[in-house]
């Protein structure tokens, strides 16, 4: 399977391993990386961004909502709010004129991380909740089930799981492709 260059997963799991990753990389530097997943963490790799992401998911708009939901400071809000605005995950609009008030909407763009926030918010409940934490039930409201997400192929529908996947980086020679294999 082919994943175009700004997928490059197997490529930047591997310089982690072998540069190690002692020093975080500032998030311009993550900006201008060729790998998509560092692209990506550059605007949601924090635990503030994905706290808000977890919170537009489940209907919060107001910048009040934001910060009363998560006890973020005002300033750290602000300053992720603008970044997932200005990379087009959130969209700001005018909700009120006096006194002038704006509201954060989930783009397409934003609606495309559905499955990274699902996905870490039930692995978070199976591995981290403690026994006294209320438990998380996921329903698949169309079906009015219980469900757990699961990462499936899209060609296939079969579960999938790390040893399962090879991922394929082109190289931009036009040589040759190199393979990986996940491995968990």
């Amino acid at each position: 399977m082919a994943l175009p260059n700004n997928l490059d997963l197997s490529v930047s799991l591997e310089r982690g391993r072998s540069q190690g990753y002692s020093k975080a990389m500032k998030s311009g530097e993550l900006a201008q990386s060729t790998c998509g997943m560092e692209r990506a963490l550059a605007i949601v790799g924090d635990r503030w961004a994905l706290t808000i992401l977890r919170d537009a998911f489940l209907g919060v708009r107001r910048f009040e909502d934001f910060q009363r939901r998560s006890a973020m400071a005002r300033n750290v809000l602000a300053k992720r709010l603008a970044l997932l605005v200005s990379h087009g995950v959130l969209a700001r609009t005018v909700y009120q004129d006096r006194p002038i008030r704006h509201e954060y909407r989930l783009t397409s763009r934003g609606q495309g991380l559905f499955p990274v926030v699902l996905s870490l918010a039930s692995w978070g409940q199976a591995h981290l909740a403690e026994d006294h934490a209320p438990a998380t039930v996921f329903r698949h409201r169309d079906r009015n089930h219980d469900m757990r997400p699961i990462l499936a192929c899209s060609a296939c529908g079969d579960e999938l799981h790390a040893r399962s996947v090879d991922v394929e980086v082109q190289s931009d020679a036009g040589g040759a492709p190199a393979v990986r294999a996940l491995s968990g």
